[in-house]
């Protein structure tokens, strides 16, 4: 009994790094709050005070896992916490790449998984409520603030918000901008097939129907945010874009493969230049797609054979992987990390 105690140990300690290759410690968390009929799942990445043990989170038929510490002590200091919000039809355990790389830079990632929003779990209308989403990410960052494993850790002057896609236009409410329901209605009118529209019909969607679109969701606490290819910018509303927080960094990727949908420089509906001191940054050869995890060997094909998103195919040119190390630091700069 005694030689097998020490057989594990040996194995244990062989197999975890020095702390000078700390991995990321993760945790997740049931969020109640009282606008979901059921707990949110959460997810937290942190900088590790020591190992435990190495999992990986993310695995998936699609997608690479990362891999992190469950559950080890959060490292001394105060750390900026970073809220993440994913896409329509993603996750926040498939961002290890983004969550990890923030960590490496001293912060704390705080993401949820959005009903009705999420893989497998991705409905037209309930993406459509905005106000629900937004209140995922300050129910989460109000639990965190209270829970005495992190809430010591935490900069309470420093809390930022990154949103992709469906995630992006989640993270503008959150920093003040409000969209209206109707203009949306409008200009999907004209552009059905558009990356923020065509979804949106498949579920009879009109989204001037749907309070929680136009929810006015600001948070306060929320000091800087970065905004990669978000949906809905043309249905901003001009008067709280000029009143929104200012500094924001908005992200594009690709620019002959952008989506029009998506495009937030002077070509498309210009939130880089209507949004007060706002930063703006362009990164190519890339997609839209490319901001995802990295794929397994096999997975584009099988998504072509399903006649699914060709969510692992970036352009000509574009390295998934450099693109993941480009968007950490120009991420890490727009939250001043």
């Amino acid at each position: 009994m005694k030689r097998i105690a020490l057989l594990s140990l040996l194995v244990l300690n062989t197999a975890l790094p020095a702390v000078a290759d700390m991995l990321p410690g993760y945790d997740r968390f049931d969020l109640e709050a009282d606008h979901r009929a059921r707990p949110v799942a959460a997810s937290i990445w942190y900088p590790a005070a020591n190992p435990t043990y190495r999992a990986p989170v993310g695995d998936s038929l699609i997608f690479n896992p990362s891999y992190a510490f469950i559950g080890p002590a959060v490292a001394a200091g105060r750390h900026p916490l970073v809220l993440l919000s994913h896409g329509s039809g993603g996750s926040a355990d498939t961002l290890g790449w983004l969550t990890g790389g923030l960590v490496a830079q001293g912060a704390i990632v705080l993401a949820v998984n959005h009903p009705g929003s999420t893989t497998g779990d991705s409905s037209p209308r309930r993406s459509a409520d905005l106000g629900a989403r937004s209140n995922d990410l300050s129910s989460a960052l109000d639990m965190i603030l209270a829970d005495p494993a992190f809430a010591p850790f935490i900069d309470k002057d420093r809390i930022g918000v990154v949103g992709f896609s469906l995630g992006g236009s989640t993270a503008l409410t959150l920093v003040g901008v409000r969209f209206d329901g109707e203009v949306q209605d409008t200009y999907c009118a004209a552009k059905p097939e558009a990356a923020d529209c065509a979804f949106y019909h498949l579920g009879g969607v009109k989204f001037a129907d749907y309070p929680g679109y136009e929810s006015d969701a600001r948070d306060n606490r929320i000091t800087k945010a970065v905004i990669l290819d978000p949906g809905f910018g043309y249905s901003a509303v001009p008067e709280a874009v000029k009143h929104a927080l200012p500094g924001t960094m908005l992200i594009n990727l690709g620019r002959e493969h952008r989506f029009d949908a998506a495009d937030v420089g002077p070509e498309g509906n210009n939130l880089a230049n209507r949004l007060p001191e706002a930063t703006y940054v362009e990164i190519a050869p890339a997609n839209h797609f490319t901001f995802l995890g990295t794929c397994k060997t096999g997975a584009a094909q099988m998504l072509e054979d399903y006649g699914d998103d060709p969510i692992c195919t970036d352009p000509e040119g574009a390295d998934r992987a450099a693109v993941h190390s480009e968007l950490i630091d120009a991420i890490a700069s727009g939250l001043d990390l």
